[in-house]
């Protein structure tokens, strides 16, 4: 992190070098509008809903926009943290530096199916096919507003809009200039039994300048340090082992596996016989905190160069960097060291016209998984037969040798097992550890190698504007048509993702898709009824065509009020990883469901969840008494052949309603919306076992034996049809000038599940979400204030990692900001989760405490 540390201190150096002295700025440069609040309401415009300027009033789909005066206000630390408050919204925190936001339903901790874009650049990770929170987006200094479309909007953007999508505006150079510093020094961990406060740091930076009619440019920098949440949940995943026997879970159960340890899961376990009887007993593993340091140390830059060459047509530039250093979470925890995110966009941006083209490349670094890092630990001290054969020894030793208890006898066991184990924090664990992080192979190593770029180019016209003045005039048509192109390149590593073709393991390879829309709106009743149709048509590489519609209308009775009504579908091609991984994970391969990759494992494997019961049952034949061979022969019919085949694409159908009203002269805000979905062929992960031999007759026996099977976790379609729906209604008053009271409820149902199979994707979704902030702004000309409290529902969470309630939770935000020197300095005083009671998010990530800050915002 030297040399990026030091060209961010360099940019700040010779930004305020050269800008200190700068005169006739423009005014809205200035930290706080004299404006209020309230200016955004009935004229406010948006972009994203249609891909096309329109009144937030005429939006046919629920949009929340969120202007940079509203994000100044919040009680959050950041505007990006601030979304977790904004109607409709779900989010998860795997890391202090990386958070996740999610719509209506469907959650995970990586979140293919929502897209987040800045200034409509996707700013995806390309191997993960999704955003590492806001780590290649805006920093405070340079967001103008946000929209959040929450729901489908496939028909527009294609690609993974399936659950919602996300569109961050930054700040126009031309109008919005003059230098600005910002520091962030906040303390989190206070209270913590096991843990000291420690410090939170954030710098930054932006510098626009216009330096002609025709050319402006923008600088921008963050760099934060700190101490991330902690994730130590000792919860037993595996109580039920040796229930049979009479040893609940817990540190007694000698397959222990709690929720944040590893290197003691379904992989690094056996069936051992002791005294005549069966046990589970599984590694002995590390905790997570024993494998990464919890330090957060990231970076990000950006600079935009925009040229004008007449009033209607803008050529930009930007240039985003991001280095990083926290955790990040998928099925596994990774620990992101020296993480590269680098993206190249232009835009021509024209009254008839669109064009954008970007590049992003990603390489992890020295990046690396948790869990592979911890097994592999106790490997390099002693392999699995080593281990498990001194164990057996040792139980048969105590339970011989002192008349020991069970319970006592295996707690002995593993004790005589692990002597000379690798301490954690001792020199020679630590150096174990380095070396693993740099093994590209999860069988024997962590490092996670991945090098790989995302190509995308889109073209959009307004035909209307083409055809002629007179066209929309005749007509009364508004016709919009796009067409794009986008390209994964792979760069194969061999443990990760390997090229496909024969011969050509570590050749780069690519994956695209080529897609377009076209929309025609027409107003009618003198603009009473807004209706519009949308067409949208998307071909992959390895998928057919994919067609989906959009149909909407907006009903204004009245100047201030409109209902709305919208029916579309969307589809989802898989990732890349989904489609091409090839990753060895504890004795497990997790495969691509393409066909390319996985030919032939689909139609000989047998469900895991099948060969679990039958060995369950066989153990337990075998513990009264039977045979081996009688108990296999006995239990072969809980065996399950697969059913699941190749991927294909997701696909939802989306029906929504909604309701937006200012009353009072927009002194009252109304805005409220329902929804109803179908979705058909999740894409999900199902674990699958091929036994070694053809030999029917020989296949119950190689599955009862862990050596004679080959573990494969593919990803595929679930065969379930899963409908839900929800709603949200939010509200604001402006009391007086100064003061606003908001709130807002969102709710979200999974309906039914027809053709039930398990293996859709968790709905991992409160089933009521409820936010209540008061604030004011510009007491006594300079005084600001918000106080917001957040509360959400029990939810039952679904994932490869852990299953599981997640508790329900109410946390409350705080801040007060004042203006000195004639708004040349703001200083906000805030805290999240103010009463610190620590909470989850969801199963498997920290425990998020209290974060207690101050911020200074410096105009040069």
């Amino acid at each position: 992190m030297g040399k990026p540390l030091h060209f961010f201190l360099c940019c700040s150096a010779v930004s305020a070098t050269m800008y200190v002295n700068a005169q006739n700025r423009s005014a809205d440069r200035k930290m706080n509008s004299n404006d209020s609040l309230r200016i955004h309401s009935v004229e406010e415009v948006v972009v994203s809903a249609s891909r096309t300027t329109e009144s937030i009033l005429k939006t046919p789909v629920t949009v929340e926009s969120l202007h940079s005066a509203f994000l100044r206000n919040t009680a959050a630390p950041s505007f990006f943290d601030g979304l977790e408050n904004v109607k409709g919204v779900q989010m998860l925190t795997p890391s202090l530096g990386f958070k996740i936001i999610n719509t209506r339903g469907f959650a995970n901790t990586t979140n293919v199916r929502f897209s987040q874009l800045v200034d409509g650049f996707d700013n995806q990770a390309p191997h993960i096919g999704a955003p590492i929170g806001n780590a290649l987006g805006p920093s405070d200094l340079d967001i103008e507003r946000v929209e959040i479309i929450p729901g489908t909007s496939s028909a527009l953007y294609g690609l993974n809009a399936i659950n919602g999508l996300a569109n961050f505006i930054t700040k126009n150079p031309f109008t919005t200039t003059g230098v600005l510093f910002q520091q962030k020094t906040g303390v989190n961990h206070v209270g913590e039994s096991t843990d000291k406060a420690t410090l939170f740091t954030e710098y930054s930076f932006r510098v626009a300048e216009k330096l002609s009619d025709r050319f402006a440019f923008k600088l921008n920098g963050t760099f934060t340090k700190g101490t991330d949440w902690k994730a130590d949940n000792t919860d037993d995943l595996n109580p039920n082992a040796n229930l049979g026997l009479g040893i609940a879970g817990g540190i007694n159960n000698p397959a222990y596996d709690p929720v944040n340890g590893y290197g003691n899961e379904s992989s690094n376990r056996r069936t051992l016989t002791l005294n005549g009887k069966r046990y589970v007993v599984a590694r002995t593993g590390y905790r997570e905190q024993d494998v990464t340091d919890y330090n957060i140390q990231n970076l990000k830059a950006d600079i935009g160069l925009s040229y004008q060459f007449n009033p209607q047509t803008t050529l930009t530039y930007t240039y985003r960097f991001a280095d990083l250093d926290n955790v990040y979470q998928r099925a596994n925890r990774f620990a992101l060291k020296d993480y590269i995110l680098q993206q190249h966009a232009v835009e021509i941006k024209h009254d008839f016209f669109l064009f954008r083209a970007f590049v992003t490349a990603e390489n992890t670094g020295k990046s690396y998984n948790l869990r592979s890092a911890a097994e592999n630990l106790d490997r390099r001290f002693k392999t699995d037969d080593q281990w498990y054969a001194d164990y057996t020894a040792a139980f048969n030793n105590a339970s011989a040798g002192s008349g020991s208890d069970v319970v006592q006898a295996l707690n002995q066991a593993r004790a005589m097992a692990d002597q000379g184990r690798l301490q954690p924090g001792s020199p020679e664990f630590n150096h174990v550890l380095k070396e693993l992080a740099n093994i590209n192979n999860w069988d024997q190593g962590a490092a996670l190698r991945v090098k790989d770029k995302l190509v995308h180019a889109e073209a959009q016209s307004d035909l209307s504007k083409i055809l002629g003045s007179n066209f929309r005039k005749n007509t009364g048509l508004n016709l919009l048509a796009g067409i794009d192109y986008q390209s994964y390149i792979i760069e194969p590593d061999g443990n990760y993702f390997v090229n496909p073709a024969a011969g050509n393991t570590f050749d780069t390879f690519s994956y695209g898709k080529t897609g377009g829309f076209l929309q025609a709106g027409k107003d009618l009743f003198n603009g009473i009824l807004k209706v519009s149709a949308t067409l949208r048509i998307d071909k992959n590489d390895y998928f057919d065509v994919k067609y989906n519609p959009r149909l909407t209308a907006v009903f204004s009775p009245f100047k201030q009020q409109s209902l709305r009504m919208a029916f579309q579908s969307g589809s989802r091609f898989p990732s890349i990883f989904e489609a091409f991984s090839n990753v060895n994970s504890g004795g497990v391969k997790r495969i691509g469901g393409l066909k390319v990759m996985s030919d032939g494992i689909f139609e000989n494997a047998y469900l895991r969840s099948s060969i679990d019961r039958f060995q369950a049952a066989v153990t337990a034949d075998f513990n009264n008494g039977m045979t081996t061979a009688d108990a296999v022969e006995k239990e072969k019919g809980l065996l399950v052949k697969n059913y699941y085949t190749y991927l294909k694409p997701e696909h939802i159908t989306s029906f929504e309603a909604g309701y937006k009203a200012f009353f009072l002269k927009k002194s009252i805000q109304l805005d409220a919306d329902f929804y109803f979905n179908r979705y058909n062929d999740f894409i999900a992960q199902v674990e699958m076992n091929v036994p070694n031999t053809t030999v029917q007759e020989q296949i119950p026996t190689f599955l009862n034996n862990r050596n004679q099977q080959s573990r494969y976790r593919m990803y595929t379609n679930s065969r379930s049809v899963v409908y839900n729906f929800g709603g949200s209604i939010g509200a604001s008053y402006f009391l007086g000038r100064h003061y606003q009271i908001a709130g807002n409820v969102s709710y979200a149902k999974l309906s039914r599940t027809d053709y039930n199979d398990g293996f859709e994707d968790g709905f991992n979704t409160p089933e009521w979400i409820a936010n209540l902030s008061f604030g004011g702004t510009q007491i006594f000309e300079r005084l600001g204030f918000n106080l917001t409290y957040r509360r959400q529902s029990c939810f039952y969470w679904r994932s490869f990692l852990v299953n599981g309630e997640v508790a329900a939770y109410g946390t409350m935000d705080a801040q007060v900001n004042y203006d000195f020197f004639r708004e040349k300095l703001r200083v906000k005083i805030g805290a999240t989760n103010l009463l610190n009671r620590p909470y989850y998010s969801f199963l498997g990530g920290p425990g998020i405490g209290g974060l207690y800050y101050t911020t200074l915002t410096y105009s040069l």
